[in-house]
């Protein structure tokens, strides 16, 4: 069962979230200055905890949520920080597994208000930081307060400049390198390692995901010259013995140290066992780190129980309903190579696809990856202002679907695909985590005090810049 968002009423989370989401005009500024600053006048509380710092381009979110469940099954006190956000905005600041409450989201952002008028006085800071920067000071100010024993932070863009290298973490984590916010990050695969392996640095230990020749030379060179020792996946951590049941899937991990055998995971995706081994590995290695022995309980215990909504995630049965965040071409196909497995009798002409995304996403290629999973497809809008015009979509995939459908709404959209999805299909809702977003909250009950999803960074008028400060 997820984790419950739902919070009473609190007077101001609101207006203090219309205050924050008001930032997204100032978009994404490079350098870490300004978090510096605002960090150091808060009284430096990334000094106060020790992390683990996960980047990559993608699988990060769900490394991150494994890697923090099992060190609280270690028994630690726990700080996860996430982003985007699905349903709330509490999801992305998290403490032993629990949503931020509203009320340490209202208070948090007035000391960081505070904090940031201060330093306009005195000329410390000379721009208002942006939407990331003042999340990442809000959540490092509430892991101080918690006094937390370890928080999980996961990189918004890159790694280099981004608002959370600021962190003198004992573990690394690099996920995977792909083409992504190239005119961010650069173009070339290499040139994306060189961003993301910024938040490596003497004194820690790294883990490695797959990553393509050009980012592993790049990646790994910007190791050697830190000093670090790397764990390879594929190399030094192998994974093996994959089985899948109802319940999700269960693998074997073995390290330079240790063996894992066995192990139950409960999320669904051919990619997931893979995520979960850099998650164990960098649990492992943080806490020999601090001088201790990682016990296989919690590793058993805290992959069990992980949450992680909108990554593979069945609803509801009869016929089934997946959510998956999928918006590249790349994550898409392993959707679709999951599905596979997990319902290999499914009928694609029974099946049905509730389908949104940004304008600026690679949609014919993701439509081709996405084609052999079902027959229909209804396409909406999603809720951002760069959404992808349906009438394009459906444009783009012409002849890849017996049916297009278009809907105004994800809701509207929702109906129909499943009013379309016969006995033998399932129905798929993919394409954007603002669409994910918004079916778990109409679902759920959500977000009536939160604002729209819209990229904060990436908002109309929002400066854009080759070295991002973060991401929404």
């Amino acid at each position: 069962m997820a984790p419950d968002v739902r919070p009473e009423p609190t007077p101001g989370y609101s207006e203090a979230l219309v205050h924050l989401y008001g930032l997204r005009r100032f978009g994404m500024r490079p350098g870490l200055g300004p978090i510096e600053a605002l960090l150091h006048e808060l009284g430096d509380p990334q000094r106060r905890f020790r992390s683990v710092h996960v980047t990559g381009s993608k699988g990060k979110g769900s490394t991150s949520a494994m890697a923090e469940s099992i060190l609280r099954a270690s028994g630690r006190r726990t700080g996860l920080f996430t982003s985007p956000h699905l349903a709330s905005y509490r999801e992305r600041i998290r403490i032993s597994g629990a949503p931020v409450p509203p009320d340490a989201v209202v208070d948090g952002l007035g000391r960081v208000r505070e904090a940031v008028e201060s330093l306009r006085r005195s000329g410390k800071l000379d721009r208002e930081p942006t939407f990331f920067e003042t999340t990442t000071a809000l959540a490092f100010d509430r892991f101080a307060a918690e006094k937390v024993d370890v928080a999980v932070v996961e990189v918004g863009i890159g790694g280099r400049l981004d608002s959370t290298n600021v962190l003198d973490a004992p573990v690394a984590v690099l996920t995977t390198v792909e083409l992504e916010h190239t005119d961010l990050l650069g173009t070339t695969v290499a040139e994306i390692a060189r961003e993301k392996a910024g938040i490596l640095r003497p004194g820690q230990h790294a883990l490695f995901g797959p990553l393509p020749p050009g980012a592993r030379a790049e990646a790994d060179r910007k190791a050697y010259a830190a000093g670090i020792p790397v764990w390879h996946l594929g190399e030094e951590l192998t994974v093996g013995g994959r089985t899948l049941d109802a319940h999700g899937q269960r693998f074997d991990l073995t390290t330079p140290t240790r063996a894992f055998p066995r192990l139950a995971l409960p999320l669904f995706g051919s990619f997931q066992p893979f995520n979960a081994a850099l998650a164990v590995a960098a649990a492992d290695r943080f806490v020999a780190a601090g001088g201790g022995r990682l016990p296989i309980t919690a590793v058993r215990s805290g992959l069990k129980r992980v949450v992680w909504r909108g990554r593979m995630e069945r609803l509801e049965g009869d016929p089934d309903l997946f959510l998956d965040v999928a918006h590249t071409p790349e994550s898409a196909r392993a959707v679709a190579e999951s599905l596979a497995e997990i319902s290999p009798f499914n009928v694609p002409e029974e099946s049905a696809l509730l389908f949104g995304c940004l304008a600026e996403k690679r949609v014919e290629e993701i439509l081709e990856a996405l084609a052999p999973v079902a027959q229909c497809l209804v396409i909406v809008p999603v809720a951002s202002s760069r959404s992808a015009e349906p009438s394009e979509v459906r444009r783009i995939a012409a002849g890849r679907f017996s049916r297009i459908v278009e809907a105004p709404s994800a809701i509207d959209g929702l109906m129909l695909a499943r009013a379309a999805t016969g006995p033998g299909g399932l129905t798929l809702v993919v394409g954007s985590d603002y669409l994910v977003g918004e079916i778990l909250r109409a679902r759920e009950g959500l977000g009536s005090d939160e604002p729209d999803l819209s990229d904060p960074g990436l908002a109309d008028g929002a400066a854009r810049s080759s070295a991002p400060g973060g991401r929404a």
